[in-house]
């Protein structure tokens, strides 16, 4: 499920922040679960955060951002202003672009009013060229920010890393982009990110 997999950018953000927090299991997959979930996010969806004065933060751009606000000294934003609107951007494009993309690729009807199978192979179709576009896109852009240095990553390096295994776009980055891909494959040898991968992929 992508939307477990979006549960790892919460892990990375909390653990590099160094906050303690409880996981509550709670998926729209799991029917004996989802009323919990929808008690707090209508949608379903997640990761879901509640915060301690029982706050409830969605959508994990919005999530990663208030972790890093919350917690300047993780270092998890730039701090001066042109690196900092840049990360900003960063994050933002790939909520705009990449994460809408994907989702069009793996449900495919939700873009088209044609049941027939071979109109949702042409949506899944022109959904991953124009996610693979994008990515190419964000690396011409992003490649050298700070955010994405390898020895300490911040927010929009674990956003990049985590939207970027879907739908092919690894491949496709590796092939048009591969200085790029290299980098999101040494982002993911850091301790934090590797650890948090790891425990995600075993479950």
């Amino acid at each position: 499920h992508r939307e477990r997999r979006l549960d790892e950018l919460r892990d990375m953000a909390l653990r590099a922040a160094q906050v303690p927090y409880t996981v509550e299991r709670a998926s729209s997959w799991e029917p004996e679960t989802l009323p919990r979930l929808r008690a707090v996010n209508p949608l379903g969806q997640i990761p879901t955060l509640v915060l301690e004065d029982g706050s409830v933060l969605t959508e994990s751009a919005a999530i990663l951002l208030c972790i890093a606000q919350r917690h300047p000294e993780a270092g998890l934003l730039p701090v001066t202003e042109g690196a900092l609107f840049q990360a900003l951007r960063g994050m933002v494009f790939i909520a705009a672009n990449c994460y809408p993309a994907v989702s069009l690729s793996d449900y495919p009807e939700r873009g088209t009013t044609e049941t027939t199978r071979e109109s949702h192979a042409h949506v899944r179709q022109a959904a991953r060229e124009r996610l693979h576009q994008s990515w190419a896109v964000f690396a011409d852009l992003f490649s050298g920010h700070e955010s994405l240095n390898p020895a300490k990553p911040g927010v929009l390096a674990f956003l990049a890393v985590t939207v970027s295994q879907w739908s092919g776009a690894r491949t496709s980055l590796k092939a048009h982009r591969p200085r790029f891909h290299a980098t999101l494959r040494r982002l993911e040898r850091h301790p934090i990110v590797a650890s948090v991968l790891a425990e995600h992929r075993e479950t």
